[in-house]
Parts: structure tokens; sequence; C-alpha cells
């Protein structure tokens, strides 16, 4: 008898390859498990070699190992510090404002352990690549200009007092997912506190010498362009795999991704045209990012038309965010602001909009039952407002806290001569 129910099982898994048998004796979609592995190697790809590309081409030659030394040493510190206490802090104890410890150093988390129908390995694997990706956004607000042991206290502080709480109100179905803050893939935790944090670091540290009267334009934008590929690339895993399966939301979610993504790029380059008679390289891959960021909060909400919508109206406010910023108020923020911040609160507020099931071709999922259009963009407006305040205090709190015990600036000479050199005494080019 035993025999014959063991050939049936055996014959069950045989026929159905999607489904195994875990050691608890829940059910491994692996079909889905497979999805999200592609999609943590995609996000992790956008970092590495994603950001040191964009940036490090943005930035002048002499500095542009900075950008890679940064990126590697804050993907090595995070990942350690998301074992440490971050996975447990954003996903315990969904009823307070802060998460528990209960799953410190992955307490619990062993092959059997699930979330959902996949591994939570995955899971947490998955959630830690977009911690990595958040504070490696954050360096861009120090471009040039910051000491490198400050860069590794400040992230690091960071991640615990900003990204952690902001990811446990949303991801961790904390407070603000329980008023009805509607965030599929984590543009509030992942952009809106990074481009905020960026444009706190700028203020505190003041301009890059000779800013704006002197220029700094990308040293290598072949390297940029090439960075901002692989960001689109990355961008499916970002928002597809937020879906958690291989299904069809996962599918409507990488097409509105495209599709907001081409219509930034059209837009900010008609923008650019009208203003300075010529379309640019640089303006070309910025509105691809603008376009990206603001399809990132309603990626699993929003239809194909909503989405087009969203990337053309993001195209158009990142780049006059960008002139006014940067040139109007003279904040020398190389882009992280004006893209990741000014994209994320577009994308928010217009997916309370375009979610709704009531907007004929522009129609989305829909909303919750009984909440209207204008009252879900108040919620949007309110967790963006929230979040917005809470990372522009604690980030400069944090810099204010650090400047009592250490320099966070460097010298005057060494920004001159570059900080390959000056702090890590190598150069990116040997000509």
């Amino acid at each position: 008898m035993l025999k014959k129910y063991a050939n049936t099982l055996i014959l069950f898994v045989a026929l159905f390859p999607g489904l195994t048998v875990a050691d608890t004796g829940a059910l491994v979609n692996t079909g889905n498990t497979a999805w999200v592995f592609i999609s943590t190697i995609l996000v992790l790809f956008m970092v590495l070699p994603g950001l040191f590309l964009f940036y490090g081409g943005l930035v002048r030659s002499k500095n542009v190992l900075s950008v890679s030394m940064q990126t590697f040493v804050i993907c090595c510190m995070v990942s350690l510090l998301w074992l440490i206490f971050g996975y447990s802090l954003v996903f315990t104890d969904p009823t307070g404002w802060f998460g528990g410890l209960n799953k410190a150093f992955f307490a619990g988390v062993f092959d059997g352990s699930m979330f959902g129908d996949i591994p939570e390995s995955a899971f947490a694997l998955y959630q830690m690549v977009f911690a990595i990706f958040a504070t490696s956004l954050v360096v861009v607000g120090f471009a040039e200009r910051m000491r490198f042991p400050a860069i590794v206290a400040f992230c690091a502080a960071w991640l615990l007092f900003v990204y952690v709480p902001v990811a446990h109100w949303v991801r961790g179905d904390g407070w603000l997912a329980q008023m009805g803050v509607m965030d599929f893939a984590g543009g509030s935790v992942v952009l809106l506190t990074a481009g905020v944090g960026a444009l706190a670091i700028a203020l505190f540290l003041g301009k890059r010498r000779g800013f704006p009267t002197m220029t700094y334009p990308p040293h290598n934008m072949t390297m940029t362009i090439t960075g901002a590929g692989i960001l689109w690339i990355g961008w499916f895993g970002f928002n597809g795999g937020n879906a958690l399966a291989a299904d069809g939301q996962a599918g409507m979610t990488l097409l509105v991704t495209q599709l907001s993504a081409a219509s930034a790029v059209l837009c900010w380059m008609v923008c650019e045209w009208l203003k300075f008679h010529r379309p640019s390289a640089l303006g070309m891959v910025l509105g691809l990012l603008g376009g990206l960021v603001a399809i990132t909060p309603g990626a699993g909400y929003v239809g194909p038309a909503g989405a087009m919508v969203i990337g053309a109206l993001a195209g158009i406010a990142s780049f006059y965010a960008t002139v006014f910023i940067k040139w109007k108020f003279e904040i020398d923020d190389p882009f992280a602001f004006t893209i990741f911040g000014v994209g994320t609160i577009t994308g928010m507020l217009l997916t309370g909009f375009f979610a709704s099931d009531q907007l004929s071709i522009f129609s989305g999922t829909g909303l919750g039952e009984g909440v209207s259009i204008s009252g879900q963009m108040g919620t949007q407006f309110v967790g963006m407002a929230v979040i917005s305040l809470y990372t522009l205090v604690f980030s400069w709190v944090i810099l204010k806290a650090l400047s009592y015990f250490m320099e966070l600036r460097v010298t005057v000479g060494y920004e001159a001569h570059g900080l390959d050199l000056t702090l890590y005494h190598e150069r990116g080019y040997d000509l």
C-alpha cells in the first residue's frame, strides 16, 4: 500500500514539474522561484555594473574609480547588514512603525521555509538587492566631494534609520500599506528615499568647487549610455519580479515598464528640442530613467495606455525639474533628486489616477472597494509627503551627527586633484 502511494506521488511530481515538495511539506513553485532568481540577478546587475557605468561616466575622469569603489563596498556592506538586522526589521511585526529582531541573522530562514510558494531565502535575497540598489543610488549626492570613511558610516546609518523604516511601512505591511498607499515595486521605498536622501547630502555638503560657473560635463558618455541600457534591462526584474510569480501580472508589468520608458525618452527629447533646439544623448538617458522611475509604483496596477501617459508626464516633469533645480537654484545634485525624486513623485500620484478601472482605455486593475480616484490620489500624496519629509530630516540628522565625529568633505586640494589618486592612489585611465 505504501509503495502504491509513493509511486502515485512520484507520478504527480513528474506530471507537474512546476511543483516540488519542500522539507516542510509545502509546495514550491519552481517556475515562480526561477523568475524571482532571474529578477534578483537583474536587479543586482543594475548596481554592478549598471550604476557604476552610468554614474562613472557622468563624473570627471579623475573620480571614476571612486564611484566604483563606493558601489562595490556598499554592495558588500548592505548584504551583511541585511543579514544582521535589515530583513527582520522590515518584514516582521507589521503593526508597528519599526519591525522586530526575531529574524535577525536570518533566524528561521532555512531550506524549507517558505514565502508564499517560493523559498523564503529567495524572497530575502530579492529584497536584499533592493536595499543595495537604494543605498548605492544615494552616493551620487556626494559625488566627487566626500571622504570614504564618512561615506561608509553614512550609508550604514542611512540604511538603518531611513531605508529600513520606510521599507517596513510600505513593503512590510506597515502603517502606510495598511492606510492604502499603492506602491507595487517599491518606488517610494527605493527611489524616492534615494532621491531625497541625495538632495539632503548635496545641500549639506555644498557645491563642488566652482559650480555652477564651471560646468562638469560627463567625461565618458559611452559609459553612461551603456549603464543606462543595463538599467533599462534590469528594470524588468526590478518591477516584474515584485509579482513573485511568472504570471499575467508579471507580463503586464514588463509591458507597462517598456511603454513608460519609451514615452519618457521621446517627451524629454521634445522638451530639449524646444528649449535648446537640439536633443542630446545625455537627455535621452535621463528621460529613460525618468520613465522607468515613474512607472515603478504603479507597474502592477496600471494599464498600457496609462503607462504611456505616466512616462510622458514624467519625462516632462523630470526635464523641467532638472533645468530649475540644477541651474536656477544651483543645487549640485547630479540628477538624483530631479530624476529619482521627481520621477517617483509623479508616478506615485498618477498611480492613484490610472489604477482606476473606470477610465476606458486607461483603466488599470482597480482601486479598493469604495475608494475614489481623488481619495486614492490623496492617500498617495500623504504617503509621498511623509516619506519625503522623513527621509530629508533623518538624512540631514545623520550627516549632522557624523560631522561631530569625522570630517565629511575632502579638502580643496583633494577635490582639485581628484579622489582616485588622493584617496585610493589609483587612476581609472593610464594615458
